[in-house]
């Protein structure tokens, strides 16, 4: 005769299987995502790859800007926005300001790090939206661009999303510039080169890089000196600069 299941055990394969459901879910809605996205770039139309991550994060606004433009006459920096008009000629001094004060160290460690600002108190917002706005600054190939976001009052926002998004994109940039062409970088590191540059940039000596890989200190310092000779920098502290502009680790 058959046992019939238990209360606990039937409960307890739930569970399993609610919880098996929802980390599928969650793997294919990144790749649903990234689809979404890979059209509109492939067009040029990073306005609706803006909108597509907007919904993502949850923001009502987006303002994608070019730091190295936004210290010209004109709006030239904006690459798109659905900001309101006078907003952004509110705001486009103070990032003129900012990005010109940041030293390139401070720079390079901003990458992907969401900040957060108030906006001035004379600027008129959309109706329902907050005041703070989140910058999430990225890179594409040597152009560095910054990502300000806008959001619903009382929006609680997820650092780890907005990284996110900061990701998505540079990448959707990437195909939208680069579509039908190759990389303007004109070397390849190898992957132990990467492996090194990766740990030099998370503060690892010679040595230490020596014993977590399971090669000789020599061998390591060779591979640095490769990867400062491909990269055309003099000192670790550079290629650590140079690996964060170029999305490298």
């Amino acid at each position: 005769m058959d046992a019939e299941p238990t209360t606990e055990g039937t409960e307890g394969r739930s569970r399993a299987a609610s919880l098996a459901e929802s980390l599928h879910k969650g793997s294919s809605s990144k790749d649903v995502l990234i689809r979404k996205l890979a059209t509109p770039a492939l067009s040029g139309d990073m306005g609706q790859c803006l909108r597509v991550l907007c919904d993502y994060v949850g923001a009502s606004h987006h303002l994608l800007a070019r730091y190295d433009l936004v210290q010209e006459e004109g709006l030239d920096f904006v690459v798109a926005a659905d900001w309101p008009f006078d907003l952004v000629r509110r705001l486009e001094s103070e990032l003129a300001t900012s990005y010109s004060q940041s030293t390139e160290l401070e720079k390079c460690l901003s990458v992907l790090q969401p900040k957060y600002a108030i906006l001035p108190d004379d600027a008129h917002v959309p109706a329902g939206t907050s005041r703070q706005y989140c910058t999430v600054t990225l890179n594409v190939g040597r152009t560095r661009l910054a990502l300000l976001l806008l959001f619903p009052q009382d929006y609680v926002l997820s650092p780890e999303r907005l990284r996110e998004v900061g990701l998505l994109a540079a990448y959707a940039l990437s195909l939208s510039a680069n579509k039908g062409h190759k990389s303007d970088r004109d070397f390849d590191l190898t992957d132990r080169e990467l492996e090194c540059l990766f740990w030099i940039a998370e503060g690892k000596t010679s040595d230490e890089i020596a014993t977590i890989l399971g090669i000789s200190r020599n061998t390591i310092n060779n591979y640095i000196t490769s990867v400062m000779r491909k990269t055309a920098t003099k000192t670790r502290s550079e290629a650590i600069a140079y690996a964060v502009r170029n999305n490298l680790v």
